[in-house]
């Protein structure tokens, strides 16, 4: 098997039905067996019925014993990571084991060649662990997906907000200028992520703490202490809606207290709780700078409400009031 692709439903059933039909249309171009496993994380909402109704007329399009495509139930919403390690761990246990595990998110729509060209990047690149697609909007403006790793400097530096700051600490901005060649990065987002089998073998797989938002980060990183980088290769294309499933593009609700939790895990588990401490001490300083910054140039940063008390609560380990 060469290719498994993972996508994680969660009440996206119809939008996840026309990623699945990009996805064949795309490995249809690859020329080689692939296995597509939908993994449905508790919708609730009638998304696994539907999905299973949906797969099987996609199904009926390709039907040749190379290609399988399922749906199956996670059995609880667990998250992004979790419900890619449920279908990871299937792929793993088979009897034929894919060479790689291509994640996409369920609101994400590959180009046709947007797979095959992330396979050839891999096959000729046998050191490479991981590799991701240049990620677009529906509208066609592009997404920064490449970034740094997160840093004290760069919680600072993101929060100011200021130009000549910015500047001078150039080099721990997480977002990366969307490069126009493959490149190698720290981490990828995970809206179009192909990973060599040989990545999870040596280093396990999602860390399930994460309920979303900074597993891929987390496992970029992991995956570059044993040696597997991560690059990014723009050739590849994809479609995204974005945060369909989580609603995080909306301004006027408050950051999920999960956002907050993932946060503090990363920091916590990469460099320990006092480096946690210093990172959240950067992030006050600049979120303060930021709100007086806001006053006096009457400038609006679109932060969602209630932003520094929800963060100085959690900061403390106040349970957040809703």
């Amino acid at each position: 098997m060469k290719v498994h692709v993972v996508i994680v439903n969660f009440r996206t059933a119809d939008m996840t039905l026309q990623s699945v039909r990009a996805v064949v249309r795309a490995l249809d171009h690859l020329g080689a067996p692939y296995w597509i496993t939908v993994v449905d994380n508790d919708s609730g909402d009638g998304s696994l019925e539907r999905l299973q109704a949906g797969l099987s007329a996609v199904a009926s399009t390709a039907p040749t014993p190379s290609r399988r495509i399922e749906v199956i139930a996670s059995g609880r919403n667990g998250g992004f990571g979790f419900g890619n390690n449920v279908g990871i761990r299937r792929g793993l246990a088979s009897t034929d084991p894919a060479e790689y595990f291509y994640l996409l998110n369920s609101d994400a729509f590959p180009a046709e060649d947007a797979i095959k060209v992330l396979v050839d990047f891999m096959d000729a690149h046998p050191d490479v662990g991981l590799a991701g697609s240049y990620i677009h909007g529906v509208d066609d403006v592009p997404h920064e997906t490449a970034f740094r790793f997160p840093s004290l400097q760069g919680e600072l530096v993101e929060r100011v907000s200021f130009g000549p700051l910015t500047r001078w600490l150039d080099d721990y901005v997480v977002a990366l200028p969307i490069p126009t060649t493959t490149v190698r990065v720290d981490w990828l987002a995970g809206a179009s992520m192909m990973i060599r089998r040989k990545v999870f073998e040596a280093v396990g797989l999602f860390d399930e703490t994460f309920f979303l938002y900074y597993e891929e980060v987390d496992l970029c990183r992991r995956a570059l202490l044993k040696g597997w980088p991560t690059y990014y290769v723009p050739l590849s294309r994809v479609a995204h809606v974005g945060s369909a499933s989580t609603g995080m593009k909306d301004r006027s609700r408050r950051l999920p207290a999960f956002y907050l939790d993932s946060r503090a895990h990363y920091f916590r588990k990469s460099h320990g709780p006092a480096y946690l401490a210093g990172a959240n001490a950067a992030w006050i300083s600049g979120q303060i700078v930021r709100l007086l910054r806001s006053r006096v140039e009457r400038k609006n940063f679109g932060d969602p409400p209630s932003l520094l008390r929800d963060f100085l609560r959690h900061a403390v380990g106040l349970k957040r009031a809703e």
